[in-house]
Parts: C-alpha cells; sequence; structure tokens
C-alpha cells in the first residue's frame, strides 16, 4: 500500500514566503521521499513544501545576484560573504590575484524535531551514515537541473535490523574558496552550511532491508 501525499500540486507551487510582494523573486521549493521495501514494493510517498530557508542559503543565492566581484584594486571579500556565512575577509595580500567560490549540495537526514531559526547549523538529531543500528547508508549525493530548477537526490538504505524513523530534513552545502596564499601557492578552505531545514509532517519510515530516496527541489525566478 501507498500513502499518499499529504498535500496536492497547488500546494507545491506555493512561496515558501506567500505574500512576496509583485515583481519580488521567488523561491518555489519541494522535498519529496518515497520508501521500497526490500522486493522493490513502494510502501510510503511523501511529498510537501519546503519552508525553512536558513541565512546561509539566502545569502549563497545573493551570490549570483548582487555579485562578489571586488575589482583589480582590492583583496578584501564583499560585506555579504563575511558577516553572513563567515568567510575570512582576506585571502591574500596580492591584489593581483583573485579568489573563487564553488560549492557542493548535499542531504542529511535526522532522527530529532527543533524549532527553525535562520542560525541552524545542524539538524537536531543527524543521522550518522553506517550499517549499525539507528544508522543509515548514505550513497552519493545527484544534482541534475532544468532550466531555473535545481533538484537534489540522495538515496539511503537500512541495513540495520531495525526499523529507523526519518522525522527531519536538511539540505547542506560545502562551500569552497580557492586562492593563492602569501607563498604563491594554490590554496583551498572548505566551509559547510545548512541551507535550509524542514520536519516531516508524518515520519518517513524504513524498516530494515528498506531503500528511501530523498529529494530537494529549488526553483528560483526573478
Amino acid at each position: 500500500m501507498v500513502a499518499p501525499d499529504p498535500v496536492g500540486e497547488d500546494d507545491i507551487t506555493k512561496l515558501i514566503i506567500p505574500d512576496d510582494l509583485p515583481g519580488e523573486p521567488t523561491l518555489k521549493a519541494y522535498i519529496e521521499a518515497k520508501v521500497y521495501d526490500k522486493d522493490g514494493h513502494v510502501i510510503q510517498h511523501h511529498r510537501q513544501p519546503m519552508r525553512s530557508p536558513t541565512q546561509f542559503l539566502l545569502a549563497l543565492m545573493a551570490i549570483p545576484i548582487i555579485g562578489t566581484y571586488q575589482g583589480p584594486s582590492t583583496n578584501v571579500a564583499p560585506s555579504l560573504l563575511v558577516n553572513v556565512l563567515g568567510l575570512p575577509s582576506q585571502q591574500s595580500v596580492y591584489s593581483s590575484t583573485s579568489a573563487n567560490i564553488s560549492w557542493d549540495f548535499s542531504i542529511q537526514l535526522g532522527s530529532g524535531t527543533q524549532a527553525f531559526s535562520l542560525t541552524l547549523t545542524s539538524l537536531a538529531a543527524p543521522i550518522a551514515n553506517g550499517s549499525g543500528a539507528g544508522q543509515l547508508y548514505y550513497n552519493p549525493v545527484t544534482t541534475t537541473y532544468s532550466g531555473t530548477t535545481i533538484y537534489i537526490y540522495r538515496t539511503v538504505i537500512n541495513y540495520s535490523s531495525t526499523t529507523i524513523n526519518v522525522t527531519e530534513i536538511g539540505l547542506t552545502a560545502s562551500v569552497y574558496i580557492q586562492f593563492i596564499d602569501t607563498n604563491n601557492k594554490v590554496q583551498v578552505y572548505t566551509y559547510t552550511y545548512l541551507l535550509t531545514y524542514d520536519i516531516f509532517s508524518s515520519a518517513i519510515t524504513l524498516p530494515p532491508g528498506a531503500i528511501a530516496m530523498f529529494e530537494v527541489a529549488l526553483s528560483f525566478l526573478g
């Protein structure tokens, strides 16, 4: 038996913040989970709007919108990167060099709950990667895009002998800063951020041997 979606297609298309002003950029997002038993049958299908972007997602979104290029006359990072993301304000004493920013997405699952805050940095009770009791085996993340929508997928497997309930989900990102240091050598610094945090309206249940696919979709217009 497949559990019905808790929301319809019309709900999925609602904005995270429904009272945006006309002409403002809009962010539409949803999270989805499908659970398969050990025989490959779908035993649970859940989808709901994603409601809780943190300040770190908003900061990353701002990078391509407002730009972070400072020009050849300065080697000091814009205040957005320093004050919100906590990145170093200066990587090199050479004004002729530059720093590059790139990032990878990931999905973290948890078994707890907590109140949402723009400054959240982790899930309440992250589920560890493994095959022991209370652990899930995490497969690599797949990221695709179509038009203005980014899709992030992650499949997990319950190799343990106990049932695991997933109650929270977070979209994370590893941000890489590449720069040339004072010795004229390339360096890479890595930072990790929690971009979104949501609690499932009903727990995603993985019995022993079950496989689950989790998806976070982000669509930005404007």
